[in-house]
């Protein structure tokens, strides 16, 4: 279990919690972490659905949609779907909200800091001494017929795939106002460096380096072996085209899976990179390496 350490500096830094709601260990935390803050006369915000699954009813509360306008710094506790899904309110609402993300879930690639190290962590954010990463995100649309039907902010990725029922679908991928290549596969996905080690990389996709300016496209499950993950520059727009003519052909365009938008034939995926990056709160006791050693087990037999 995490202990607070000791000292008593106080901060007028509002931090709002945002918990995954219903899972034990991360309840425990949201606890935990509000009854130190308010001991050390910090404000806090509790998101809505938290408050309820952590019994903080009596604190003010804000829904996770409007969360990142009322703190400075948002505390988030859970796995990398909770991290996933502030995301995009944060990077729309206020960019230059601080994310402190604590593990509290199993694998962990986006929440680094583990819960041992959550009071030193805030201690840290409060004092101003925090190493704090900027992560590239970008501006996901769906455009059809002239107009834009879904506008998302990602940090991970946007995977455009064919439904469950749905026979392999050809996909032309474009940079900028140049054809990449049409390849014929279950989908593909446009992964940012922080979103490489999810789905990107399970797809056979390259790890990269969350400093590199940088996107991956990667096929899933490509017809043709010649069809290979390519990584591209940040700055260059890409333009995904399903072409899904036909009964038995059906595709998706989803967003850090957190929304999912039923396509059509003659819809456009387009992915930019989008400005500010998110800035997240990083794990002082190890780096990026030592992350990927510990969660794919590199170097053990």
């Amino acid at each position: 279990m995490a202990h607070p350490p000791t000292g008593n500096r106080g901060s007028r830094t509002t931090v709002g919690i945002v918990a995954r709601p219903h899972a034990p260990n991360a309840t425990a935390a949201a606890r935990g972490a509000t009854a130190w803050l308010l001991g050390r006369g910090t404000p806090v915000v509790i998101e809505s659905e938290t408050a309820r699954s952590a019994a903080l009813n009596g604190h003010p509360t804000a829904s996770r949609a409007e969360l990142p306008g009322a703190a400075d710094v948002l505390l988030v506790l859970g796995g990398d779907g909770t991290l996933l899904s502030v995301a995009h309110p944060v990077a729309s609402l206020a960019p230059d909200t601080l994310i402190l993300a604590v593990n509290c879930g199993s694998l962990g690639f986006l929440t680094e800091i583990t819960r041992p190290e959550m009071y030193d962590a805030l201690d840290s954010v409060l004092a101003g001494t925090a190493g704090v990463d900027e992560r590239l995100t970008v501006r996901a649309r769906v455009r059809r017929n002239g107009r834009d039907i879904a506008d998302r902010t990602v940090l991970n990725d946007v995977v455009l795939g064919r439904s469950a029922d749905s026979g392999i679908i050809d996909v032309s991928i474009t940079l900028r106002d140049r054809l990449v290549t049409s390849c014929r596969a279950d989908g593909v996905i446009v992964a940012t460096p922080t979103g490489s080690t999810g789905y990107n990389l399970a797809a056979g996709g390259p790890i990269v380096h969350p400093t590199v300016d940088a996107l991956t496209v990667t096929p899933i499950a490509p017809h043709t072996l010649t069809n290979r993950p390519v990584v591209i520059p940040g700055r260059e727009p890409v333009t995904l085209q399903p072409r899904l003519s036909g009964a038995h052909f059906d595709a998706f365009a989803n967003f850090d899976g957190q929304l999912s938008v039923a396509l059509e034939d003659g819809d456009a995926v387009i992915v930019e990179r989008s400005s500010p990056p998110l800035r997240l709160v990083r794990a002082e006791s190890r780096d990026y390496f030592a992350v990927l050693r510990e969660k794919l087990k590199w170097g053990e037999r």
